[in-house]
C-alpha cells in the first residue's frame, strides 16, 4: 500500500478500534461481579456544593476485604449526599455509614443476578462489535472516495487489511466477554 491517505486512514482506524475496546474494558470493569471493586463507583457523582462531583475525586475508596469497600470522604460534611448518590446509582449495594466512613458490602450474587449480568455483558459486547463494524465501514467509505486517485489493487489490499484489523478486534472483544462471563460464574 503506497497511498499516504490510505496509510493515514489505516492508522486512524487502528486508533478508533482501540478506543472501542478500551471503552468495553471500562464498561466491563464497572459491572459488579460479586467482589469488591472500587471501579464500580467510578460513575457515581455527588451533589457537592451545587456541583456534580465524581465520588472518587472527593473520597478515598479502598477495598477492606474481598466483599467490602470503604469510602472515606475528604469532607465528612458531604457524607449524607455521598450516601444518597450511591443509593441513587442503583448498584445493588446498601451503604452503611458510621458518621465518618461509608461501608459497602457486596452480597453473594444469586444465580438469577448472574444470568442478568451475563446478559448485560453480552449486550455490551455486541454493542462493541457493532461499533467496530461501523469503524470498518467508515474506513472503507474513505477508500471508495479515493478510487480515482488509487489503483484497484491498493484499494483491495487496504480493504483486506481493514478486515484483518476488524477480525483481530472482534477476537479481543470475544475474549474480554468470555473472561467477564467466567468471572461472573465464579462462586
Amino acid at each position: 500500500m503506497q497511498n499516504e491517505k490510505l496509510i493515514e486512514q489505516s492508522t486512524k482506524t487502528d486508533e478508533k478500534l482501540d478506543k472501542v475496546i478500551d471503552h468495553l474494558k471500562s464498561e466491563l470493569a464497572s459491572m459488579r461481579a460479586g467482589r469488591a471493586n472500587p471501579v464500580i463507583l467510578s460513575r457515581v457523582t455527588v451533589d457537592y456544593y451545587g456541583m456534580q462531583t465524581p465520588l472518587n475525586q472527593m473520597a478515598n475508596i479502598s477495598v477492606t476485604d474481598a466483599r467490602t469497600l470503604t469510602v472515606s470522604l475528604y469532607d465528612v460534611s458531604a457524607l449524607k449526599e455521598a450516601k444518597k448518590a450511591i443509593i441513587a446509582a442503583d448498584l445493588g449495594l446498601n451503604p452503611v455509614d458510621d458518621g465518618k466512613v461509608i461501608r459497602l458490602s457486596f452480597p453473594q450474587l444469586t444465580e438469577e443476578r448472574r444470568r442478568d449480568l451475563i446478559k448485560q455483558v453480552k449486550k455490551v459486547g455486541e454493542d462493541s462489535k457493532v461499533a467496530l463494524r461501523n469503524e470498518r465501514r467508515d474506513a472503507l467509505d474513505v477508500s471508495k472516495k479515493l478510487k480515482k486517485e488509487v489503483s484497484e489493487d491498493e484499494i483491495a489490499e487496504f480493504e483486506k487489511l481493514i478486515q484483518k484489523k476488524l477480525d483481530g478486534a472482534v477476537e479481543r472483544v470475544d475474549k474480554l466477554i468470555k473472561d467477564k462471563e467466567s468471572d461472573l460464574l465464579e462462586i
